[in-house]
């Protein structure tokens, strides 16, 4: 009888699959782009704008195939998103490495600005992990809403909503199973935040090796970044 309801619920779900909207990603991207492009000169990887003018150069075929909703994907489109958002890590990885030797260098005078460059590396480090999870997880945005679901690779992550069918009906009406819920960008940002605040998994599990060795680059990071921070800024008060 469970699964008859189940069953017909799906059919008219809360959630639907229309495929997801590309204007929230284009947003993070560009946000990322701005942190990195606003930081100092010493943090950053060769001239200011190669980086971020590459960044956009692989950005833009990616909003011609999907302008608006997120329903078509090739091999071609699928490499470029996954490389887009490696060179975001990798450039703000840089900029961390960079950062954390200024941060215990005795010799650097300008402290506030190593404290704000040091927010904006972390800020950075959100977005680009929550981007990386949303491109990663179940074959990918595209996937996630086109494919069948048993069509799909297997999950990196497990969130509530996926175990929530047998909760009251107003939560179950929400859940993986009866409404056919996907997560989105905002649900792996969600997840980026957690990570880089309670550094570790909250409501969200990864499954996966890769899920978690990300995650745990992500939580160390995040922490560096924190205790180095809240290190210099006592030292600037004394």
């Amino acid at each position: 009888m469970a699964s008859s309801r189940a069953q017909a619920r799906i059919r008219h779900p809360r959630h639907q699959r229309r495929g997801e909207a590309r204007l929230p990603a284009v947003l993070a991207t560009l946000v990322a782009v701005a942190l990195y492009l606003l930081l100092p000169q010493n943090l950053l990887l060769g001239p200011r704008f190669v980086l971020p003018t590459l960044e956009v150069f692989l950005l833009v075929p990616l909003l011609v195939i999907n302008p608006r909703r997120m329903t078509r994907q090739n091999r071609a489109s699928r490499t470029l998103s996954l490389v887009l958002v490696a060179v975001i890590a990798g450039s703000n990885l840089f900029a961390l490495g960079l950062l954390i030797h200024d941060l215990v260098s005795a010799g650097v005078k300008d402290g506030g600005a190593l404290l704000v460059a040091a927010l904006q590396v972390w800020l950075t480090n959100i977005i680009v992990f929550g981007l990386a999870y949303w491109e990663l997880d179940r074959g990918g945005p595209v996937a996630r809403t086109q494919a069948p679901r048993e069509e799909l690779p297997m999950a990196d992550f497990r969130f509530s909503q996926d175990e929530n069918d047998g909760a009251v009906q107003e939560v179950a009406d929400g859940s993986s199973i009866s409404a056919d819920w996907i997560p989105t960008l905002a649900d792996y940002l969600y997840v980026s935040v957690t990570n880089s605040t309670a550094f570790s998994p909250t409501d969200t599990m990864p499954l996966s090796t890769r899920a978690k060795l990300m995650m745990s680059v992500q939580a160390v990071a995040a922490l560096l970044t924190s205790l180095l921070v809240i290190a210099r800024a006592v030292s600037i008060l004394h």
